[in-house]
């Protein structure tokens, strides 16, 4: 048997499969991938898919293995979309971009059902807790890691304290809550949570016109920054509401805020403590931070009725003098009773229990300005405070 004509059959039958290969590579996606950008004035390596980095500082130690993550359902392109690519040229129109970079950017973005999922307010009747918020924050883990994070960056902590009068235990609080300092950055592709949030904020929110103007206008702040610090803009993990690095900044917040704090000559929020920790005070220092003024004071409530709702009206914004709000019913310590700025009477529901009260300072506020929740804010405040009793120890 001549073998020849077999291997002449196989020959053309590799050949015929591997150009039906090629061709199937070629038409999967009509999209190129973005140019490789420049190098970056800081750190644009994507964050890890558990941790982050807390500087020069080795992470804390889990009590125990964290559960395998479940994968996330990824929807279509935005390539698909119409609106996304007409949105995409306004966008580079407005920020002086090249069209086909914000085209390539948008366009290889894909829409997050969990993310327009979790951004969704809970069901109407959901009872607020604040001890069991409190828990989700305040725990072993929490304080062990904060520990280690201020002696390993004592002086930086000291030194922003020094320059913007804000303490270092707070500093410590939001790096605390926000992310266990570096643990939990993020492992969504800002890009993703972006874009998701811009095109397709859940329609049923009650401020869905207002959030979705929000995330559009952080998503122009994400884009303008990326092009600026010649980093790919697919590359940049965080949370699902596209924050970034261990003070999880917004786009917008990183522009405005973040600072060269270890003198470098760039912003690096994944990696930097030094950055994290200068940047984070030069936000509270920016929305007016007072050194020296208290958070908030201890509240006995005895208001009822049009006293207590008017109280309640302004919710955190510092409104009434002292007098006002003894005078309508809220008892005051006597240091309350010496304070000189407005306050506000802020109330924390906790489930079942009667519902926390104290008077909310200019400082209480300006913490609210960085999440807007009083709840979030008396969770720094007393990571914080736990933090700092345990470096006594």
């Amino acid at each position: 048997m001549n073998p020849i004509p077999t291997v002449i059959r196989y020959l053309s039958l590799f050949t015929t499969v591997f150009i039906a290969i090629q061709a199937i590579s070629a038409g999967a996606s009509d999209l190129k991938p973005l140019n490789p950008p420049a190098k970056s004035r800081y750190e644009a390596t994507p964050a890890p898919a558990s941790h982050g980095h807390a500087g020069p500082s080795k992470r804390a130690k889990r009590s125990k293995p964290a559960a395998p993550r479940k994968a996330e359902t990824t929807g279509p392109l935005y390539a698909t979309r119409t609106d996304a690519m007409l949105a995409a040229d306004g966008i580079a129109q407005r920020l002086g971009l090249e069209p086909q970079w914000v085209r390539q950017a948008i366009g290889q973005s894909n829409y997050m059902p969990g993310i327009a999922r979790a951004i969704s307010p809970p069901p109407v009747g959901t009872q607020k807790n604040w001890t069991v918020y409190r828990s989700r924050f305040i725990d072993p883990i929490r304080i062990n890691a904060g520990v280690k994070f201020w002696r390993d960056n004592r002086e930086t902590l000291e030194r922003a304290e020094q320059q913007t009068g804000v303490p270092a235990a707070i500093i410590v609080g939001i790096i605390g809550v926000e992310t266990i300092y570096g643990q939990q950055v993020g492992t969504y592709r800002v890009m993703d949570a972006l874009t998701t949030l811009a095109f397709d904020f859940p329609s049923q929110h009650p401020r869905a016109e207002a959030r979705t103007a929000f995330f559009l206008s952080e998503l122009e702040a994400f884009l303008a920054l990326t092009h600026r610090t010649g980093t790919d803009p697919l590359a940049l993990r965080g949370s699902y509401a596209g924050a970034m690095g261990l003070p999880q900044f917004m786009p917008s917040s990183w522009a405005k805020y973040a600072v060269d704090f270890d003198g470098d000559g760039r912003v690096d929020l994944f990696h930097s403590a030094a950055d994290v920790i200068g940047s984070v005070a030069n936000y509270f220092k920016a929305f007016q931070w007072r050194p020296g003024m208290p958070t908030h004071y201890a509240v006995r409530m005895n208001a009822q009725g049009e006293d207590k709702a008017a109280l309640l009206a302004p919710d955190i914004l510092p409104t009434f003098t002292p007098a006002t709000m003894v005078a309508k019913g809220a008892e005051l310590d006597i240091s309350a009773m010496q304070h000189s700025g407005p306050l506000a009477l802020v109330e924390l529901q906790d489930g079942d229990r009667p519902p926390l009260y104290l008077a909310g300072t200019e400082n209480f506020y300006a913490i609210t300005r960085y999440n807007w929740s009083s709840y979030y804010a008396l969770a720094v405040i007393e990571l914080g405070q736990e933090v700092t009793n345990a470096m006594s120890k």
